[in-house]
């Protein structure tokens, strides 16, 4: 029988992220979808009420070090918003080609981009925002 090489007896297991769904994706589709491709996922409408503002829900998603998901790519322009994702350390996600995607299409392209997502998070510090593309592209943006 071969014994495990040294290098992979030393390489540590992949960071387990615990994903936040923002309500702008709604609760179902991409929920289930990413669900289903193994993700740790919160959903905003079982944490928060429909009333709480974003700064509420970042502060918590960067106290927990949650992944954000969202589609609201006017986050990273708001104010007060921007301050408090640099304040909790969010590293977030926007699904920046989502104007005639239906739920389904949503959740496609963010369950093939969660490889690319996954490593963005393990290599970068927080905070930041990176965007995903209709191609599942990731690539970070200026905060």
């Amino acid at each position: 029988m071969k014994k495990p090489s040294a290098a992979n007896s030393a390489s540590k297991p992949p960071e387990e992220f615990t994903f936040f769904l923002d309500r702008s994706l709604g609760r179902h589709t991409v929920a289930a979808a990413l669900r289903e491709a193994g993700v740790k996922l919160l959903v905003h409408d079982d944490l928060f009420p429909q009333t709480a503002t974003d700064v509420q829900w970042l502060s918590e998603a960067g106290k927990n070090h949650w992944l954000v998901l969202t589609k609201d790519e006017r986050i990273r322009y708001r104010v007060a918003e921007i301050a408090a994702l640099r304040k909790a350390g969010v590293k977030a996600f926007v699904l920046t080609a989502r104007k005639d995607l239906t739920g389904q299409e949503m959740a496609e392209v963010l369950v093939k981009a969660l490889p690319r997502i996954r490593r963005l998070a393990s290599s970068q510090p927080p905070p930041f925002i990176a965007k995903v593309g209709r191609d599942s592209s990731v690539t970070l943006l200026q905060i």
